[in-house]
C-alpha cells in the first residue's frame, strides 16, 4: 500500500486542478453544460435510427436504449477518471514526460491527477440521468440478479474502458502520432458498445466485441436485464464475465505501460 504522504500528494494534485478549473465559474459552468449536452445528442441519434427502422439488429427501441445507456455511462465514468491519459502523446512528443519521471511519484497516477478534467462531470451526471430514464422507460422486471447486474455492469464497464484508454495511450511510446490509433479503440469502442453486436460483421464482432470485451459493456448485460435471448446463441452467463475481463484488460494494460516506461527515451528537448 502506498504511504499516506504519497496518497496525499496525488489528492493535492487533483485538488489543485479542481481549484484551477473552477476559478472562472461562468466558463466552467459553460464547459460542464456543453459537455453534458453531447450525451443528449448521442441519445437522440438512437431515436433517429428508430424513426427509419422499427428494429436494429433484431432488437427494439427498449433493448437498444438500455445497451446504449449502459455503455455511455461506463465510458463517461472512465473518461472522467483516466481520459486525460491520452495526453501522454503530447508529453512524449514535447519531452514533458521527463519532468514527470524525475518526481518521486508513480507516473500513471501523476498523469491522471495532473490533467484531471472536472468539466467531464457534466457528461457523467447526464449519462447517469439518461440511464435512470431509460430503465424506467424499459419497465424491466427486477430480480436480485438483475439488480446486481445493474450495479456491476457500469463499474466493470468503466474499468474496461479505463484499461483501453491506458492501452491506447501506450502507443505513444512507439509511435509519435498515436492519437488516431488510440481513438479507434476508445471513442470507437464506445460507439461499438452502444449498439447490438448483431449489426457488425463477424470479424469486427470477434475483435472488438469479444477480443476487447466491448460486447460485455452493453450488449450482454442488456440482454440479461431485458430477458431478450441472444440471436448469436450466447449463454446468459456471458454477462457476468465483465469484471473478470476488465481485470484481465488492466493486467495487460499495466504490463504494456511498464514496458513502455522502461523503454522510453527522452526527446532531448
Amino acid at each position: 500500500m502506498a504511504e499516506p504522504s504519497v496518497l496525499q500528494a496525488y489528492v493535492r494534485l487533483v485538488q489543485a486542478q479542481i481549484r484551477s478549473q473552477t476559478q472562472y465559474r461562468t466558463s466552467f459552468c459553460v464547459d460542464v453544460a456543453s459537455s453534458a449536452l453531447s450525451t443528449l445528442v448521442e441519445a437522440a441519434v438512437v431515436l433517429v435510427v428508430f424513426r427509419v427502422s422499427p428494429t436494429v439488429g433484431g432488437f427494439g427501441l427498449r433493448e437498444v436504449l438500455v445497451m446504449s445507456a449502459l455503455a455511455v455511462f461506463a465510458f463517461d465514468l472512465a473518461d472522467l477518471i483516466v481520459g486525460n491519459v491520452e495526453r501522454l502523446s503530447l508529453y512524449v512528443r514535447k519531452g514533458m514526460l521527463d519532468a514527470v519521471l524525475v518526481r518521486p511519484l508513480r507516473v500513471l497516477p501523476q498523469l491522471l491527477s495532473t490533467d484531471f478534467a472536472l468539466r467531464r462531470i457534466g457528461r457523467v451526471a447526464q449519462s447517469w440521468v439518461l440511464l435512470v430514464v431509460v430503465l424506467v422507460y424499459a419497465d424491466l422486471h427486477w430480480t436480485p440478479a438483475r439488480v446486481l447486474m445493474l450495479v456491476l455492469t457500469p463499474v466493470a464497464g468503466c474499468a474496461l474502458f479505463a484499461a483501453v484508454f491506458v492501452l491506447g495511450a501506450c502507443v505513444a511510446f512507439w509511435f509519435v502520432e498515436s492519437g488516431e490509433i488510440a481513438n479507434a479503440f476508445t471513442y470507437g469502442g464506445r460507439e461499438f458498445a452502444r449498439y447490438p453486436a448483431t449489426i457488425y460483421p463477424g470479424l469486427l464482432r470477434r475483435v472488438f466485441g469479444y477480443g476487447v470485451g466491448l460486447a460485455l459493456v452493453g450488449y450482454h448485460p442488456a440482454l440479461f436485464l431485458t430477458g431478450h435471448a441472444d440471436p448469436l446463441g450466447g449463454p446468459d452467463w456471458l454477462a457476468w464475465l465483465s469484471p473478470a475481463v476488465a481485470a484481465c484488460a488492466w493486467l495487460i494494460a499495466l504490463l504494456i505501460w511498464r514496458t513502455g516506461i522502461r523503454h522510453y527515451r527522452s526527446t532531448g528537448s
